[in-house]
């Protein structure tokens, strides 16, 4: 046993307000209504997003860069017990959700959960899978907090802080 943590199942607290997917499972509900959009990052790593796609390549797109479509929702993820912001840029995990909210028997994507689990750390060797969970109703405390933060989504298109207020 090992007691250096008070704690058995210490995790080290995630303080971001995106839900990044490493490597592993990540569990959570959708939120909110998804924004689509283009984006590529500048030579400065700062993100440029557009609801349109881009005419010409940016002059200012870093060299190892691509502009890619992109999915922005609000999701309440289980394990950092927390709302965040998924961004999703991978076409396989786009493609399995889309086709789980086109199917009559699942539908609406905020009446349940979804597992993404990711295997591999490097662009050569990851892969996505995505599970969803029976549809159960969400938690009414994490509805009141998330109704209470109103988050603007669209506020990636300027740069700006969704969960600035």
């Amino acid at each position: 046993m090992n007691d250096f943590f008070p704690e058995t199942d210490y995790k080290v607290p995630n303080t971001s307000n995106y839900l990044k997917l490493t490597e592993g499972s990540h569990k959570f509900r959708v939120l909110s209504s998804a924004v689509v959009g283009y984006e590529y990052f500048t030579t400065e790593n700062k993100p440029v997003r557009s609801k349109e796609p881009f005419d010409d390549e940016p002059t200012d797109i870093k060299s190892d860069s691509t502009i890619k479509h992109f999915w922005a929702f609000v999701v309440y993820n289980y394990d950092a017990k927390k709302i965040q912001i998924l961004e999703l840029t991978q076409k396989s995990i786009m493609n399995q959700m889309k086709g789980y909210m086109d199917n009559p028997d699942w539908g609406n994507p905020k009446t349940y959960d979804f597992t993404i689990k990711r295997t591999g750390s490097s662009k050569n060797d990851t892969e996505y899978s995505v599970m969803p969970s029976p549809h159960k109703p969400i938690d009414t405390e994490i509805v009141t907090k998330y109704e209470s933060m109103k988050i603007d989504l669209n506020a990636l298109f300027t740069g700006a802080d969704p969960f600035n207020k």
